[in-house]
């Protein structure tokens, strides 16, 4: 396989998001569609699974494979044992899946998981401060619905809290303003990303400010029964710039076109930070972009560099970018995917 996009074609279920899935796990964390590592084994009597790769990059060459026999998945790297964190080091990648269609009009949590996938890529060190806080919350969460009133256990939970939260917004911040640094670089419409709370734009967390927040919550929070503040009540809020609309309002077509124009933008501002560009995966992405978009599209993938790697049910979908991408055909038989150069 060379460095150029890769264009895979074929009927629906014949296996082509599993490739992607694939490649998506020498990435930190579940992969493109958030399966549990028990799932993602062939189906029935899975007995696990292992993806390996040679990734290069910066005049760097290593050898990657991560693999799961039914428990955790592990990694190793030059066949050394290695942490997910340090696969975020040496393959950045970005995707883009159907299920993101939606993102704009769905609840906040599936934009905070974006905002998060997008802050891990420039800060392969994210996804531990998430786990921290989330573990801490946890357990926090535990002792207010069982109505525990000893300020010790809170105090620790909280300074666990208030250590990780802060840098999980830091982080999301310094991950948004590079973004759109890098955003109208290209022909796709502009979106115009804030930060937002429960209660509207959201205030920076500091230690200090979340440990005292978190603190003087409790009552309220033990009524509840959960933690009612922090950077878990996260939300993105988007706005078509050239249109002063939010990204909600906007048509199928536009909120597409807006979430590949963060993607580029993300791809873009890696490309200048890390040097080299980053693994693109774009699962069904000519699906709501008509034949000039498409075009557009894929002009912007070879002018940036990136391995992309593309789905779409026939070939013709490609047909702009001629002898600029590798093309595989993916057929099923007898339930067994079927690869084969074009």
């Amino acid at each position: 396989m060379d460095a150029r996009p890769v264009a895979i074609f074929g009927p629906n279920g014949a296996g082509k998001t599993n490739i992607l899935e694939a490649v998506s796990m020498l990435s930190p964390g579940r992969g493109l569609r958030r399966a549990a590592v028990g799932d993602l084994a062939r189906q029935p009597g899975g007995i696990g699974w292992k993806v390996t790769a040679v990734v290069a990059s910066l005049g760097q060459v290593h050898e990657v494979e991560t693999v799961s026999e039914g428990g955790p998945r592990t990694v190793r790297i030059d066949g050394k044992a290695a942490t997910q964190t340090a696969l975020g080091r040496i393959a950045r990648v970005l995707w883009l899946v159907p299920a993101m269609d939606r993102l704009w009009i769905e609840g906040a949590e599936g934009r905070r998981r974006f905002l998060d996938r997008m802050t891990l890529s420039f800060d392969p060190r994210h996804g531990e401060a998430v786990l921290d806080y989330e573990k801490a919350m946890r357990d926090r969460n535990r002792l207010l619905k069982d109505q525990v009133n000893d300020g010790r256990w809170y105090d620790a939970l909280e300074a666990r809290m208030a250590n990780a939260g802060a840098r999980i917004d830091s982080a999301r911040r310094d991950a948004l303003d590079r973004v759109a640094a890098a955003e109208g670089g290209g022909s796709f419409p502009v979106a115009t990303l804030t930060l937002l709370g429960p209660e509207g734009a959201a205030d920076p967390f500091d230690v200090a400010t979340l440990t005292d927040t978190l603190s003087e919550g409790r009552p309220r929070d033990m009524v509840a029964g959960r933690t009612l503040t922090g950077p878990h009540r996260a939300d993105l809020g988007a706005i078509y710039a050239d249109k002063r609309i939010a990204a909600a309002q906007c048509s199928t077509g536009e909120q597409k076109a807006l979430l590949i124009s963060l993607i580029l933008a993300n791809a873009r501002a890696l490309t200048d930070e890390v040097g080299a560009p980053p693994l693109l995966l774009l699962d069904e992405v000519a699906a709501h972009l008509d034949a000039n978009r498409r075009a557009t599209l894929y002009d912007e993938i070879v002018a940036l560099g990136a391995q992309a790697w593309m789905t779409g049910t026939g070939a013709e979908l490609f047909d702009d970018l001629g002898d600029r991408a590798t093309c595989l055909s993916v057929a099923d038989s007898d339930g067994t995917s079927v690869v084969t150069p074009v």
